[in-house]
């Protein structure tokens, strides 16, 4: 792959295209290239003060992890490094045991993009204006590993001995909002649970459809089978009474 030097040759192209000459001193070199086409950009004057360069070396890239102690040759030295957070590695950890928190809706809304600064995670899970979540206990987790002093496996139960009360608390209030609700009238339509086993008795129709229709089937054909054995053994029987 060539080296690409169009990031050098912004003055060349555009002086090309508004005809100014390259070298306004005079003479041969002085004359004009391209075609007029108006006044030049106005940022003509300060590229041509001081042209834009390019670094013809590749550099190497910042490395994010430590290198390899066996001593291995490197390989891919000028491909970017994967860029890793201490987050990553608590965020995959509380989702795998919590699969179910992903079905949950979630905002990523955010005010003016800075809302992580006004977070105070030592006051504990809950945090004023964030949704309670699976990130709450991330957060809370690695605030207490980098200031109490607690490894992984204790800050993370920590945290989600907090993050399960408040979810308790969540449900206990909406169980209790529905149970006022339904004391002056109002409806939440089917539960879970009917909705469950009203399909469960929908598949068990189709099923006993589909049982009751091979059962059937396979009646007839066994009926054919003997209906057929049975006629053949009375033309055996009078080609012999025949043939004596």
């Amino acid at each position: 792959m060539g080296r690409n030097f169009r990031a050098a040759r912004v003055f060349q192209t555009a002086a090309e295209a508004t005809g100014i000459p390259l070298f306004p001193s005079g003479g041969s070199t002085g004359r004009k290239v391209g075609r007029a086409n108006g006044a030049p950009p106005a940022w003509f004057k300060a590229v041509q003060m001081v042209q834009p360069s390019e670094t013809l070396t590749r550099p190497y890239p910042i490395q994010h992890s430590p290198p390899d102690a066996r001593g291995r040759r490197p390989r891919q030295l000028y491909k970017p490094t994967k860029i890793v957070f201490p987050e990553d590695e608590l965020r995959q950890t509380f989702y795998r045991d919590h699969p179910w928190e992903l079905a949950r809706p979630m905002s990523l809304v955010e005010l003016y993009g800075t809302d992580a600064r006004y977070r105070d995670w030592s006051k504990g899970v809950r945090q004023p204006g964030m949704q309670l979540s699976g990130e709450c206990v991330v957060q809370r987790q690695l605030w207490l590993m980098e200031n109490q002093g607690l490894n992984k496996a204790q800050a993370y139960d920590k945290a989600r001995r907090e993050f399960y009360s408040l979810r308790q608390q969540e449900d206990i209030e909406r169980r209790i909002a529905v149970e006022e609700a339904r004391m002056v009238g109002g409806y939440f339509g089917k539960s879970l649970l009917q909705v469950g086993v009203e399909l469960e008795d929908k598949q068990f129709e189709a099923w006993k459809y589909w049982a009751t229709a091979s059962i059937a089937t396979r009646n007839a054909q066994a009926e054919g089978a003997v209906v057929v054995g049975a006629s053949e053994e009375v033309e055996e029987e009078e080609e012999a009474v025949v043939a004596e």
